[in-house]
């Protein structure tokens, strides 16, 4: 991967990751109301944060991993 796409990876993971916790927190403030049966898809979007944390963790990995090669 070069530098653009290892930026593009980094801006994914950010959203993922961001659209993540939002779902997490829409979670929180609905139970909190007194809703019990929240949507499949509310819970699925949730699983969007340890996703965009593993986009970012592999692709700081791989950027550390590509600029000790370069030296």
């Amino acid at each position: 991967m070069d530098e653009a796409s290892q930026s593009t990876a980094t801006h994914v993971a950010l959203i993922l990751f961001a659209a993540g916790l939002l779902a997490v927190v829409a979670i929180f403030v609905l139970f909190a109301a007194g809703f019990s049966d929240l949507p499949v898809w509310l819970n699925l979007a949730a699983l969007l944060a340890p996703a965009g944390l593993a986009v970012g963790l592999v692709s700081m990995l791989v950027r550390s991993r590509r600029r000790t090669r370069a030296d």
